[in-house]
């Protein structure tokens, strides 16, 4: 959905302003319910969250799969968060699916942990994206956006069986909470601090990846003429390089320091976005974006785990909880914004604007967390 969503609403010939605002929709919600399921996750257990999500995704799936209707594909995309981009993260509840992890691990294997854990995500995204590509070979027999129905029922198909998989799993059972104790007050106060200082810069970070990802493909298709056929194995092999730069990642951060890691790969990578609107042609503008995206997601593993080592087992979920609303409610604005501009033939601005809110994210995020990895 990554890559043919944007296309499917294309060929249905939505405008860009619309598609923006459907998208941005979808994220808003999830910002809602990430923040409402991170903290009871962590009352009440992480399974029953993302086995909740899994059914709804399997459901919009198959309703976007039986009707074109403007309605009822854009209710789907909303509850399922279909157009978000390729990012190679689990959906809108993937702060509970984090806190679950950090469960699991402690100490300094937590970066390799989840290190391995985006490194999965991308590799996983990057097999959706070349089946992304499918939709050429059956267009005689399903013509125009008709081409696209399948990939909602692949959708629903392959949740169905994530969903069976989640089924079997045993949740770890978590220590209990302290409460009532000077140094428990103080503690808490010191990590509602870094949560406050996380929230705000992960905004800036938000608007940014809202201006470019989802709209991406409509970009490429608009710029350069291309189709899924192009893009999907693109985009996928992308990803595929995304997941072995986290991998790296990881073990560079075990060895030079995580933020030193995440600010020297999302600078360079900052640099490189500025100049991907300005590329002559589509295989310029996917080196660039290659170059780019495996620098900025090579990082999702180390500031995943920078941000819930910081706080106790108990409080996790809300962590991962902050996190995620604070990056998807700011980047529901991006869509919309990038569907003004190229509704009005800015195709360069949306570019060029993310640059500006990720680069105010990146001298602010190193400030924030050095002293965060030195404790």
């Amino acid at each position: 959905m990554g890559v043919d969503f944007a296309l499917y609403a294309r060929a249905l010939r939505w405008s860009p302003a619309g598609l923006g605002a459907v998208v941005g929709a979808g994220m808003l919600v999830g910002g809602v319910l990430t923040g409402l399921a991170g903290p009871l996750s962590d009352r009440f257990g992480r399974k029953p969250f993302l086995l909740a999500y899994l059914a709804a995704v399997a459901l919009a799936g198959m309703f976007a799969t039986v009707s074109g209707n403007a309605a009822v594909v854009a209710g789907a995309a909303i509850v399922a968060g279909f157009g978000r981009g390729a990012v190679g993260v689990p959906g809108l509840f993937g702060a509970v699916q984090q806190a679950w992890l950090a469960d699991l691990t402690e100490g300094p294997t937590l970066g390799r942990a989840f290190a391995r854990n985006a490194a999965f995500g991308f590799f996983a995204t990057a097999v959706g994206t070349f089946l992304g590509g499918l939709p050429p070979l059956w267009r005689a027999m399903l013509p125009g956006a008709l081409a696209y129905r399948p990939l909602f029922a692949l959708v629903a198909a392959t949740t169905l069986i994530a969903c069976l998989l989640l089924a079997g799993l045993a949740e770890p059972l978590r220590a209990p909470r302290a409460t009532g104790t000077a140094p428990e007050a103080q503690t808490q106060a010191t990590e509602n601090t870094l949560l406050w200082r996380l929230a705000g810069i992960n905004a800036l970070n938000g608007v940014g990846i809202g201006l470019t990802g989802p709209l991406l493909s409509w970009w490429l298709a608009e710029r350069f003429g291309a189709g899924p056929g192009r893009i999907g194995p693109a985009v996928g092999l992308v990803l595929l390089a995304s997941g072995v730069a986290t991998l790296l990642a990881g073990r560079l951060g075990n060895r030079f320091g995580l933020v030193r890691v995440v600010v020297a790969m999302r600078a360079v990578g900052l640099g490189i976005q500025v100049a991907m609107p300005f590329a002559p042609g589509f295989g310029w503008a996917m080196g660039a974006y290659a170059v780019r995206t495996v620098l900025n997601r090579g990082t999702a593993g180390q500031r995943q785990a920078l941000v819930l080592g910081a706080v106790r087992g108990h409080r996790r979920g809300l962590a991962a909880s902050v996190s995620g609303v604070s990056t998807q409610l700011p980047r529901a604005l991006g869509p919309w914004l990038a569907g003004l501009m190229f509704g009005a033939g800015w195709f360069a601005g949306p570019f060029l604007l993310a640059a500006a809110f990720q680069g105010a994210y990146l001298v602010l995020y190193r400030a924030v967390f050095r002293g965060v990895e030195r404790r």
